[in-house]
């Protein structure tokens, strides 16, 4: 446990008893110097951890609701009985995960029986340290995907013994801290593995992680360079980054009004002028009136008439809510969020709201469980004892967002000429051994197709040869 102690006292070290807020004086003069195109933040993981998640409500909330979401939903651990079935389920469900067909559904429910096992193993590591749960592993793994891109997963691996290469625990890394070490006078378009190790850097301080023990998740980074910048996700705060500050400047702006007392300017005569005695005499007394919290404390006289010419707009002709409803509504639409699920009352009604919630799960929570479903499954439950031919699977049928497609599925094909068993696997759900489950019925009635009969009569009207 040696290494876990040097990472605690690499921690406590590096504590500061106060957060500093740097300026980058030179970002912020060139690009207001041509035109103010850019953030006058500084682009880095760092800033897009700190000013977004750390400082933004907005990036905050929507962070925060896609990992309780991502945590509400359930995970099975199978057993790979068909590889071939397991690969072609794979395509099925990448092709159309939610909006399948009667068909397409069956085949997917023939394609799971063959791919796995009846029965369900329990996840290994069942704690993964003894400071987290499995549920806080998940939220940060989205909470640094969405702030920095990258998701580094370190294993604790005993190098001796009957439990050699199993990890016993796993923790998160900062991924703002991260450096991605090439190896020397490796060729970065080569299929070779470039990476040499993980390190995490924090000043004049580093860790150094083998590549072997940490699993590392990334959005996709078009962005390439011969050092390997490519190799690191690229940070959705990167595209952003412009409009969480405009959302940071706007509350503080917000805040420093009201503390102001609103808009300020001077105060001159009407008809004479007023001397700087008269000048400071009138400030103090409207600073004592500010101050007392009397019913008459906003009452004052004078013996001549005065005038006040306001410097600056008020809240209402800067509108800033305005601005920040649309930089609200940008980081929502980067974030793969919605709006209307951030107590927005415009257009948040109930059926739009179900959509909503519906709509994310299916474009964001999805995909992006998917990311970490691969990697698990690649890196990380093989190397445990008896799940060599084990997988990790997210189960989204069981989300209450999509028990709307599951009634829709019952009134669509109740009258389909399947059985009810087939139906009930299409629903997940076990197969009855009930007799009569395997039989296909029709009509409402649900009788046996073999115990339909017809008489002569009826077949005339059924091909109109009636008389």
């Amino acid at each position: 446990m040696g290494f876990l102690n040097n990472v605690r006292s690499f921690f406590s070290f590096n504590q500061k008893d106060k957060e500093k807020d740097i300026v980058n004086a030179f970002n912020k003069a060139f690009y207001e110097y041509i035109g103010g195109q850019g953030a006058s933040y500084d682009y880095d993981r760092k800033t897009y951890l700190d000013k977004g998640y750390g400082r933004n409500p907005d990036v905050y909330a929507i962070i925060q609701q896609q990992a309780d979401k991502i945590n509400s939903v359930p995970y099975y651990v199978h057993d790979i009985e068909d590889e071939k079935s397991l690969k072609q389920l794979k395509t099925l469900e990448g092709f159309a995960p939610t909006n399948l067909s009667l068909k397409q559904l069956v085949k997917r429910v023939e394609l799971k029986n063959q791919a796995f096992g009846s029965d369900y193993k329990p996840f290994p590591l069942e704690n993964p340290n003894p400071k987290q749960t499995w549920k806080d592993i998940f939220a940060l793994y989205q909470a640094f995907m969405q702030t920095t891109g990258n998701f580094f997963l370190y294993m604790v691996k005993p190098e001796f013994g009957v439990n050699k290469g199993q990890p016993s625990q796993v923790y998160v890394l900062p991924s703002h801290l991260m450096k991605i070490v090439i190896k020397d006078g490796a060729d970065v378009l080569s299929e070779d593995n470039v990476i040499d190790h993980y390190m995490l850097v924090e000043g004049n301080q580093t860790i150094t992680f083998d590549t072997d023990d940490v699993i590392h998740v990334k959005l996709p980074n078009p962005f390439f360079d011969f050092q390997g910048g490519h190799l690191y996700g690229l940070s959705p705060m990167r595209a952003l980054l412009r409009n969480i500050e405009s959302s940071n400047d706007a509350i503080d702006q917000n805040i420093k009004t009201l503390k102001n007392g609103g808009v300020f300017g001077f105060i001159s005569a009407k008809d004479n002028t007023i001397s700087a005695d008269q000048a400071q005499q009138i400030k103090e007394r409207m600073r004592a009136m500010d101050v007392d919290r009397s019913r008459l404390s906003n009452i004052a006289g004078l013996s001549f008439p005065i005038e006040f010419t306001k410097l600056s707009l008020s809240t209402d002709e800067l509108k800033p809510f305005d601005y920040l409803r649309h930089d609200q509504k940008t980081i929502c639409n980067v974030l793969g969020w919605s709006d209307k699920l951030l107590n927005n009352d415009e257009g948040a009604k109930y059926d739009n709201l179900n959509i909503s919630q519906r709509n994310v799960v299916i474009n964001h929570i999805m995909p992006r469980l998917g990311l970490l479903e691969e990697k698990l499954n690649a890196d990380f439950i093989p190397l445990f004892k008896g799940y060599e031919n084990s997988i990790v699977k997210w189960d989204y049928t069981e989300l209450p967002e999509m028990q709307q497609n599951i009634r829709e599925l019952v009134e669509s094909y109740s009258n389909a000429p399947i059985s009810p068993n087939e139906l009930r696997l299409i629903l997940n759900m076990p197969a009855s051994e009930i007799d009569g489950m395997d039989m296909i019925y029709i009509d409402g009635n649900k009788r046996a197709i073999n115990e339909v009969s017809f008489s002569d009569l009826e077949l005339d009207k059924a091909f109109g040869n009636e008389s």
